[in-house]
């Protein structure tokens, strides 16, 4: 199935590096993992974490097998993972990223909606990153300077320059969460210029999408690191921007927040983002 595509894609000449198909590769295990428990949602093990939050077997199953593929390729690279937190490596340079189910509440809830995130950094910059959305098969990956893509076709940032023609996404704080008040006068704001708002629930997938032009902005906070490093490359590689709310592009994965455009609309999104 997906494995298959992935060696049809470098047979059409879209080579990617060594590390980059074991980062598809395993995305790919982890994704096929997650499709079988979500067609056997009522006999998963869930347990609570948090108001609103979750973690079930099938997370922590996709987790163990990125774990395990990703230390056999380089089993000296660090982790920092969702569920089991951060692992030092013997090579303190590089560190893998990862997020096993983006999209934990969609899955318990049965909407298709959901992803395997996988950031690869060096020296505490982005270099690799893959989305693979499983029930739709669709693999989003890109490698620093050398583009973003989709399936093995190119993919590009959307043109939109007219904020009345243009949709963005974003993410709603929920139980648990702060800045509720913040939130909803942001979004009032975009409410009144933009030709609308989509919440799907899933940051790496809202990169994802933003980078193949189906959304021409996002913006959110309150995230971590794992929600949104392999995002955050593909979009740029994909010709887009992403920064902070104080429009710093470094260091954004500390932040937790993010604004993030097809360029054209970044100046004025981050102007009326930030506004108080």
């Amino acid at each position: 199935m997906a494995l298959q595509k992935f060696s049809k894609w470098t047979r059409a000449g879209v080579r990617g590096s060594a590390l980059l198909n074991v980062m598809i590769d395993s995305a790919g295990k982890a994704g096929r993992n997650l499709v079988r428990h979500f067609h056997e949602i009522e006999s998963l093990q869930v347990s609570k974490k948090g108001p609103a939050d979750f973690v079930t077997e099938a997370d922590r199953r996709a987790e163990k097998i990125l774990f395990e593929t990703l230390s056999k390729a380089r089993p000296n690279y660090g982790f920092l993972m969702e569920e089991s937190g951060s692992i030092s490596g013997h090579d303190i340079s590089n560190r893998w990223i990862i997020d096993p189910l983006d999209g934990t509440l969609n899955f318990l809830h049965g909407l298709p909606h959901f992803a395997v995130s996988i950031a690869h950094e060096r020296d505490g910059e982005l270099f690799t990153g893959v989305i693979y959305e499983p029930v739709s098969d669709q693999m989003f990956w890109a490698e620093r300077g050398k583009g973003a893509f989709l399936n093995g076709r190119r993919i590009r940032v959307s043109t939109r320059q007219d904020f009345s023609e243009s949709l963005f996404s974003t993410g709603i704080p929920f139980k648990g969460r702060e800045n509720h008040k913040p939130f909803i006068r942001q979004l009032e704001k975009m409410m009144a210029v933009s030709a609308g708002v989509r919440r799907f629930g899933a940051a790496s997938l809202d990169l994802a999408y933003l980078a193949t032009g189906r959304y021409d902005g996002f913006w959110e906070q309150g995230l971590s690191a794992w929600d949104i490093a392999a995002g955050i490359l593909i979009v740029r590689e994909a010709g887009g921007i992403v920064t902070d709310f104080a429009n710093r592009s470094r260091h954004i994965l500390e932040f937790g927040e993010v604004i993030a455009s097809n360029g054209v609309l970044h100046n004025e999104l981050q102007k009326l983002l930030s506004q108080n």
